[in-house]
């Protein structure tokens, strides 16, 4: 099979490698389409993990060969993977902390050498201890392509979940990437008061169609007084950094009222520092909280909102790539442009 392996400084390498083997209990899936994600991106720029692995984690296909005493699945199923599944019985499970878990932890989906989610290959391994119940199917219908946001849309609902805006708040989102509108869909499903910032028109005037009141590029003017006009003077109830950028927090910080909440979802790499006056958070009595990865308790939920069109989360959808063609759709979601959004790999596909 074809696999895009991570080789080091930032490089990916297309190479010819062995389907994997699969063992009791455990599933072959062909990937038809891998959503290229933020962190994935991260871990190849900044070098963050040891060549070589296969990363991608956004996987959705056919099931191909099921190992020995697997019941419930056979091939021709289609599904969504997850890769990560908790314990559900150690100290962080039992309080909900779920990416906190050792289990949780191990990446149980490759395409082989060590496990690093295997979706930018044709075939992925699906380990027995994610097969029960790290697997959603997809019901007929629904594209691959479509299922393959299953996951991400899991993590930012676990996320709107943890921030908890309330009806008539006002919430600024910080990044209108794939990330970031989905944030936006999911808050004004809460009816919240949305408003956006993003430098690229584009995303910014889809954000607008998926909900927001007001949508700013950051680089014109201060934002403070923009937000504090929609607000009385006070500054948003929630912000969620949906983007890593410098002086993202201190900006989301500066638009904030006392007492808000804010959210950082985006500052995943331990490269990140922040600084902050304390005074803006101890006596401005304003909360920061972080949230990470997917919960299995939003699985089926997350699932129904990709699949019965309640989020339209095919507009978030501007490249898909065959795999000898990821480096490039690595260098557009580093470096976008007025068109790109989601970049979606499709293994099966070649290039013309």
């Amino acid at each position: 099979m074809r696999a895009a392996v991570y080789v080091g400084d930032g490089r990916l390498s297309v190479e010819n490698l062995p389907v994997p083997a699969i063992g009791p209990g455990e599933l072959l899936v062909r990937v038809e389409a891998c959503g290229i994600c933020h962190t994935d991106l991260k871990k190849i720029e900044q070098d963050l993990l040891p060549p070589p692995r296969i990363y991608g984690h956004e996987t959705a296909g056919e099931v191909a060969a099921v190992g020995p005493g697997i019941e419930g699945f056979r091939p021709g199923d289609r599904i969504a993977v997850f890769h990560h599944v908790p314990c559900q019985d150690c100290f962080y499970c039992r309080r909900k902390l779920y990416a906190q878990c050792a289990l949780y932890k191990r990446v149980g989906v490759t395409a082989g050498y060590e496990p690093a989610g295997g979706g930018f290959a044709e075939y992925v391994r699906v380990m027995d201890w994610i097969v029960p119940r790290g697997v959603e199917r997809i019901p007929e219908g629904v594209s691959f392509e479509r299922a393959c946001l299953v996951e991400p849309v899991n993590t930012c609902l676990k996320a709107v979940n943890a921030v908890d805006p309330q009806p008539c708040q006002l919430a600024l989102i910080l990044g209108q990437g794939p990330i970031g509108l989905l944030f936006t869909m999911l808050a004004r499903r809460r009816e919240v008061r949305v408003v956006t910032t993003d430098p690229i028109e584009r995303r910014r005037k889809l954000s607008l169609r998926l909900g927001a009141e007001r949508s700013w590029d950051p680089r014109e003017g201060e934002l403070r007084p923009r937000v504090a006009a929609l607000s009385a003077g006070r500054g948003a109830d929630v912000v969620i950094v949906a983007a890593s950028f410098p002086g993202a927090v201190v900006e989301a910080v500066r638009c904030s009222r006392p007492g808000s909440r804010i959210l950082l979802f985006s500052q995943t790499s331990q490269q990140e520092k922040v600084e902050l006056s304390g005074a803006d958070i101890c006596v401005g009595e304003r909360t920061i909280l972080g949230c990470y990865s997917a919960s299995i308790d939003l699985q089926k939920e997350s699932g129904r909102l990709v699949f019965d069109g309640s989020l339209p989360v095919e507009e978030l959808v501007s490249h898909r790539l065959p795999l000898e063609e990821i480096g490039q759709g690595i260098d557009l979601a580093l470096h976008p442009d007025d068109r790109s959004l989601k970049i979606v790999v499709l293994p099966q596909r070649w290039s013309q």
